[in-house]
């Protein structure tokens, strides 16, 4: 089988999907590539930020995640001794959004919007079950080499996308380096129909602890009352069965708040993080978004939000290429832009908020609590930091590179 269009996309995750989404805004033809034959259900990104939130609204899919999702308009900083330290309400951002709060639902339902709306459009066809095995490029086009059950299958585009992942076969392919670190620790996520809102507890918040700090949010599961995340660092030591034991999760639930007894643990999950950006988003016709070009840790609800303004920045400049009304060195801005961000804001932030949590110095940690109390209390300077946190001044900062 032979396939070809203006832009391949390979994987179907949120930067993938979105990619898809955005460039069918365009007219433009794609296919994608996607590994799995369903989306992925298990605990991952459930936070969407106001830039998110206004990028999607064109195509329905910020309607869709209201009916779908939970309004978080303020997020809490919290001590594990100390309880509540301060509470940021992020309705001073309504003269810079129309949307001034988080959104959260998970992941998998955003995937599933977003795919909905694609494979509707006569321009894309979306492919599952395809395992990309090489990517070659020449002048003209870039031709992937995949598997499907039914064979093989060769796809052509002008242009090709990697979205797929921190383990990226694109980004391998192209020899692209991808620096950075992995922390020592996993973390392990804990779902639970405990209500925490009882103990206090905004839909977003993060609780500081020099030994286990915790990270807790609310998300819509699949019941009316919704679902709980948290978010624990762990030893290295510690064996993953152990951890993923739901008694033993039960038991650090308790740990947390003793209300939490004879509550349900409905998942447990464990993964390793990392803080690294890719050498290059752009190889020549290949081009990296989400994953594949960045990852770091969730603290903040950052990574799923960057990966779609990935997209969203690069499906305009792609689209201008296939129509003729701009040469290759816009990918070269969208490079610059992007990876500068990744690493100046998305990096930094997310490295400064897991410090945050797990800083040990009793001193600087009162004293950075009582920084974050000054600040909350102040509508100006509230909205200086919000503005930083929920990603509208990264996005601002870009727009002035060249």
């Amino acid at each position: 089988m032979t396939i070809d269009a203006d832009v391949v996309i390979v994987g179907g995750g949120p930067a993938g999907m979105a990619t898809a989404l955005f460039l069918i805004e365009h007219g433009i033809d794609v296919v994608l590539l996607e590994r799995s034959d369903k989306p992925h259900a298990d605990p991952r990104a459930a936070t969407y930020h106001p830039p998110t939130l206004e990028m999607l609204e064109k195509s329905g899919v910020t309607a869709e995640l209201h009916q779908r999702g939970l309004i978080a308009r303020h997020w809490q900083l919290r001590d594990r001794q100390a309880g509540l330290i301060a509470e940021f309400d992020l309705a001073v951002l309504g003269e810079d959004t129309r949307y001034p709060y988080r959104l959260q639902c998970e992941q998998h339902k955003l995937v599933e919007m977003m795919q909905r709306r694609v494979m509707q459009s006569s321009h894309s066809r979306v492919l599952h079950g395809v395992d990309v095995e090489a990517i070659s490029q020449d002048e003209s086009g870039v031709t992937v080499h995949g598997r499907q059950a039914t064979g093989d299958c060769l796809i052509r585009g002008r242009w090709l996308v990697g979205a797929d992942g921190g383990r990226s076969v694109v980004r391998k392919s192209q020899d692209i380096a991808f620096d950075g670190f992995t922390w020592a620790e996993r973390f392990l996520v804990i779902t639970t129909d405990f209500d925490f809102a009882t103990q206090g507890y905004a839909f977003s918040s993060y609780t500081m602890d020099p030994i286990e700090w915790v990270a807790t949010f609310k998300i819509p599961g699949d019941r009316p009352q919704g679902l709980w995340r948290c978010v624990f660092p762990t030893r290295p030591e510690e064996d993953e069965v152990d951890l993923l034991d739901h008694t033993r999760a039960a038991n650090r639930l308790a740990a947390l708040s003793s209300a939490t007894y004879g509550s349900k643990i409905v998942h447990t999950n464990l993964y390793a993080v990392h803080q690294r950006v890719a050498k290059t988003y752009r190889r020549n016709r290949v081009v990296l978004v989400g994953d594949a070009a960045h990852v770091n840790n969730p603290l903040g609800g950052m990574g799923l939000n960057f990966g779609l303004h990935d997209a969203y920045e690069l499906a305009p400049r792609l689209a201008a290429l296939v129509r003729g009304e701009a040469d290759a060195s816009t990918l070269d801005v969208y490079d610059r832009r992007r990876r500068s961000v990744a690493e100046s804001v998305l990096q930094a932030q997310t490295i400064a908020n897991k410090k945050l949590l797990e800083e040990k110095d009793p001193l600087t940690r009162a004293a950075r609590q009582q920084e974050l109390r000054d600040t909350a209390a102040d509508p100006e300077r509230a909205r200086h930091y919000l503005l930083r946190t929920s990603m509208i001044e990264g996005l601002r900062a870009a727009a002035h590179i060249r």
